[in-house]
Order: C-alpha cells, then sequence, then structure tokens
C-alpha cells in the first residue's frame, strides 16, 4: 500500500509539472508606426526639416504622444487607427499660439489604410500591421506640404520611412 501511495504522488507530480506552460514575456509585440519622411520640393533627393511642426489628431485635445511637440524635424513616425479605415492628423508647420490660438499653417492629411491584424505570440497576442496606404491631402488656399509620394504601402515596422511629404 505503501508504494501505491509512493506511485500515486509520483505520478501526480509529473502531471502536475507536465501542465505548466513557460511563462512568455512579450518582446515583440508592438504595432508599427507610420514613418513620413520630409523633402524639398525643389530637389527632391533632399530632406528638409519642418519648422516647429506640431502633429493632432483630428478631433483630438492634445497633440500626438509619439513626436515632440513644436519640434524641428525632418521625419516624424505617427500611429494609425486599427478601429478605423482612416487616421486623419493635422499638420501644423510654424506652430505657435497666439492667446491660445492655433497661429500656424495647418494641413490636414488623411491615411487611407487597411488593419491587418497578425499573431505574435501567446504573450503579445496580436498586432496592427497596416495595408494600402493611402494619403489623402485636403486643399487649401495656403497648403506647406506641396506634393506626397507613398514609399511603402505596407506598415510592418518602423525602420524605414513609409511616406515621403515635399514642402
Amino acid at each position: 500500500m505503501n508504494r501505491l501511495k509512493i506511485a500515486f504522488i509520483i505520478v501526480l507530480g509529473i502531471i502536475s509539472f507536465a501542465a505548466c506552460e513557460k511563462d512568455d514575456i512579450c518582446v515583440d509585440g508592438d504595432t508599427p508606426l507610420l514613418v513620413i519622411r520630409f523633402y524639398n520640393a525643389t530637389d527632391t533627393a533632399s530632406t528638409k526639416n519642418v519648422t516647429t511642426l506640431r502633429v493632432k489628431g483630428l478631433g483630438q485635445s492634445s497633440n500626438v504622444d509619439t513626436f515632440a511637440d513644436r519640434s524641428t524635424a525632418d521625419s516624424l513616425s505617427i500611429p494609425l487607427r486599427p478601429d478605423s479605415p482612416n487616421t486623419t492628423y493635422l499638420l501644423i508647420a510654424n506652430s505657435a499660439d497666439e492667446e491660445e490660438v492655433e497661429i500656424g499653417n495647418t494641413d490636414t492629411l488623411t491615411i487611407n489604410h487597411q488593419t491587418k491584424e497578425v499573431f505574435v505570440s501567446r504573450a503579445c497576442g496580436f498586432i496592427a500591421n497596416y495595408e494600402n496606404i493611402t494619403p489623402d491631402l485636403t486643399t487649401d488656399s495656403d497648403n506647406w506640404i506641396n506634393n506626397i509620394e507613398v514609399v511603402s504601402s505596407t506598415v510592418e515596422n518602423s525602420e524605414t520611412a513609409h511616406v515621403k511629404i515635399f514642402h
């Protein structure tokens, strides 16, 4: 009887440990950002900084947190909405406040896209990649953006530029 109890405990222990799963840590679980590079409209091979750029999502009260507000840069990375077929941003060049009113030159850029969910791992779950990126610039009387070119119509990483904006 004693040997039967020991054998039962050993079998129960083996089953218990076999049922344990390895602890997963999510390392690669970030949805990529859309990378935009700014270029000189007259010398299209040269990058060109946008002075005191502010980036706001349409209808949002705060600025995009993936880009330093009112910084001067030749590129930016912004998130796309996985729950919508498009994402609209206000890109404000020469941004400044005058009595709490924005006085910079605002261009409205809508990025149309298709969301593709990708399973990364059990720990990370799903991320969103984007396909068929097509930008749409709202034309006004004072656009600072002259032209837009899609470099890569899929967003699967944040390492290279997806869109070129000429100004």
